[in-house]
C-alpha cells in the first residue's frame, strides 16, 4: 500500500506516519524500482497501535520501549493510569480552590487577592503544588531552547560571515597552541559556523534527544536547551576567530569568559522568574 492509502485507512496524516517511521516504530519496505514506501497490514496494524497508545498520553519512547520488549505494556499503562490519577486529582483541587474563590460574596480581583483565605498553611501548599513550579522551570528551557531562538543564532552566524569575510585575509587562524597559532585555513571557512548551526540542530539534536532517552517534556526542552547553546558556542568561536584576526582579542578565555557569563545569566534569569512565581 501507498502513503496515500495508508491516510486513507486509517485517517491519520503523512506527517504522523512519517514520523512514526522516523522513530525507528514501523519500517516499511521500499520499492526497488521507485524508491517509494510499501505499507503492509502489518505496518498498519503497527500504526494503529502505536496512535492509540498516544492518544491515552504514553510517549513514544515507552511505546518503543514496549515494541521492542523492553518493558511490558501491562506497566506501561499502569503507569500511565497512575500518572493520570494524580493529574486529575490535582485539577479536582485547583477546580475546588476556583469554586471556592468564585463563591465568595464580594468580586474578587489581583489587587485585593488574599490567598490566606484559602490556604491554611502556605508552605504545605506549594509542596502539594510542585509540579506547577516544575513547570515553571520548564519555561526557562522553552525561552532558550525554542526554534526561534534558534533562528536568530543561526542567522546572526550567518550575518557575520557574510558581513565579515571581505575584510578577512586570505586565510585565517582555527588552532592555537598557547598564544601561537598552529594552522590556517581559507577565510570561507567563516561560513562553516552557520553550517554548524544547522547541522547541531537538524542531526545533532535528535541524536542527544535519544541519547537522554526523552520520555518527557522537561528531557525534551534540556535537549534543546543544550543544541541551541552549542549553536552558541559556534557563533562565539566564529566571533573570537574574526577579533583575533582584527587585534581585537589575543586569548580564547575572553570569549569562554562572556559565554559564561551569558550562561549564568540566563541561569539567574530563571530562578528569578521561579521565584516571583512563588511568591505571586
Amino acid at each position: 500500500m501507498t502513503i496515500k492509502e495508508v491516510e486513507q485507512i486509517t485517517g491519520l496524516t503523512r506527517s504522523n506516519l512519517r514520523f512514526y517511521e522516523k522513530e525507528k516504530l514501523i519500517n516499511p519496505e521500499r520499492n526497488v524500482n521507485n524508491g517509494y514506501r510499501e505499507y503492509s497490514e502489518e505496518d498498519i496494524k503497527t500504526i494503529k497501535k502505536v496512535a492509540y497508545l498516544r492518544t491515552l498520553g504514553i510517549s513514544i519512547e515507552d511505546i518503543r520501549r514496549v515494541s521492542s520488549k523492553e518493558a511490558d505494556l501491562y506497566d506501561v499503562v499502569k503507569a500511565q493510569r497512575q500518572s493520570l490519577d494524580k493529574q486529575l486529582s490535582d485539577l479536582e483541587n485547583a477546580r475546588i480552590m476556583c469554586e471556592r474563590m468564585l463563591s465568595s460574596d464580594k468580586k474578587i480581583d489581583y489587587e485585593n487577592l488574599d490567598i490566606e483565605q484559602y490556604v491554611t498553611d502556605e508552605k504545605d501548599y506549594w509542596s502539594k503544588n510542585d509540579n506547577v513550579f516544575k513547570l515553571d522551570t520548564v519555561s526557562f528551557f522553552y525561552m532558550w531552547g525554542g526554534n526561534i531562538t534558534w533562528g536568530i543564532l543561526t542567522i546572526l552566524s550567518l550575518l557575520v560571515a557574510v558581513f565579515s569575510v571581505g575584510h578577512l585575509p586570505a586565510e585565517i587562524p582555527v588552532q592555537w597552541s598557547g598564544d601561537t597559532v598552529r594552522s590556517f585555513v581559507n577565510k570561507q571557512f567563516v561560513f562553516t559556523f552557520p553550517v554548524a548551526c544547522a547541522i547541531i540542530r537538524f542531526v545533532l539534536h535528535p541524536f542527544i534527544w535519544r541519547c537522554l532517552k526523552v520520555n518527557s517534556i522537561e528531557s525534551e526542552s534540556v535537549t534543546d536547551y543544550i543544541t541551541n547553546y552549542l549553536c552558541f558556542i559556534a557563533l562565539s568561536v566564529e566571533l573570537f576567530i574574526i577579533l583575533y584576526v582584527k587585534e581585537i582579542v589575543k586569548h580564547v578565555t575572553v570569549i569562554l569568559f562572556i559565554d559564561t557569563f551569558v550562561f549564568i545569566g540566563l541561569l539567574l534569569m530563571a530562578v528569578y522568574r521561579i521565584a516571583g512565581k512563588r511568591r505571586s
